[in-house]
């Protein structure tokens, strides 16, 4: 595990500082009890997750928030981020809306708070592939049956009524080769792509995409990512969950407000390392739909659809009883009303 702290002033520029200054702590919290813990640990993958724009930039806002200790934590990379807040690693996590069902099915003691934003992944395919029909027979690229990636292409294969075990060849691509470089070699058909690996492809005309998720429902209709927290911190310190909610929705605001200056500001704290590749990505991503989007119906339809296909035996109804927390996001929703 390695803790990154960002010592370098956030606001480089006057527009930055600006803009931070306009999101500075609203009235609301200036009337609420301060935080319980002036300190958080927040998920950190290095050089990439261009889509944790939202969570990157919280880190100054949560400052203004009250928050003194704020910790950028890269665990095993080797690993889903799932497994660092499992471990205890992280307070807080932002991944995949199946991922968290996975968790919460497994007994992992987090609540997941709210949707962060949609429309981070495309399904990409060769020239034998036209649509997830064509999957059939096909080979997919992922890097394990466990994995993200499997997941939702086995719930989107299921959606449109394939056998995902027995209609599709599922091509483990070892740890150490990219999912981009072996699908030029030709060692599949289609594989999900994740920002950047979609976005350093378009340009080249490397394969087409099939499904995006920013646009074809309905996975388009629901958060692709959402926020969790451990359950120990949300309970022992409720008023400082909502603070960082709050600075984490409000990033969200300024990076679909501005995609320039948040893809400069990831690039000047070191967050990622190309400023087009995050510009592009911010434009590609709703984080709009925070306001608007239900996640308990997110999390709900991919727990139903993860039950359809045999991954998990709880029912949504289970899932969301045992692992949600909804009352700081329908809080958040009135006081950030746009």
């Amino acid at each position: 595990m390695q803790i990154i702290q960002n010592r370098r002033s956030f606001l480089t520029s006057a527009a930055a500082a600006g803009v931070f200054g306009f999101l500075g702590t609203t009235e609301q919290a200036l009337a609420e009890p301060g935080p319980e813990t002036t300190s958080v640990r927040l998920p950190r993958w290095i050089g990439g997750a261009y889509c944790w724009a939202g969570l990157y930039l919280a880190g100054e806002l949560l400052r203004a928030e009250g928050f003194t200790d704020v910790r950028y934590v890269q665990g095993d990379p080797k690993v889903d981020q799932s497994v660092w807040i499992a471990h205890g690693e992280t307070d807080f996590s932002v991944n995949y809306a199946p991922v968290h069902v996975s968790s919460i099915e497994a007994g992992i003691p987090i609540k997941v708070l709210g949707g962060l934003h949609s429309g981070c992944l495309e399904l990409i395919a060769n020239d034998s592939v036209d649509s997830i029909k064509d999957l059939r027979g096909k080979r997919v690229g992922v890097f394990d049956l466990d994995s993200a990636g499997y997941v939702f292409v086995a719930l989107m294969a299921g959606y449109v009524g394939l056998d995902p075990v027995n209609d599709i060849d599922w091509i483990i691509v070892p740890n150490d080769e990219t999912m981009a470089n072996s699908f030029v070699e030709g060692k599949f058909d289609a594989f999900l792509g994740q920002p950047p690996v979609v976005q350093v492809l378009r340009p080249k005309k490397i394969g087409h995409t099939i499904l995006n998720s920013t646009i074809d429902p309905p996975w388009s209709q629901h958060f692709c990512c959402m926020i969790s927290v451990t359950e120990d911190y949300v309970n022992r310190y409720p008023v400082a969950t909502k603070r960082v909610l709050r600075a984490i929705f409000k990033s969200a605001d300024l990076c679909a407000s501005d995609p320039a200056l948040v893809a400069r500001q990831l690039v000047d704290r070191g967050f990622v390392p190309s400023y087009e590749i995050a510009l592009q990505t911010l434009n590609d991503i709703r984080y709009d739909r925070w306001h608007d989007y239900d996640a308990e119906a997110s999390l709900r339809f991919y727990a139903l659809r993860m039950q359809e296909t045999g991954m998990i035996r709880s029912s949504p109804k289970e899932i969301i009883a045992n692992g949600t927390d909804w009352r700081f996001v329908n809080e958040l929703r009135r006081e950030l009303k746009t």
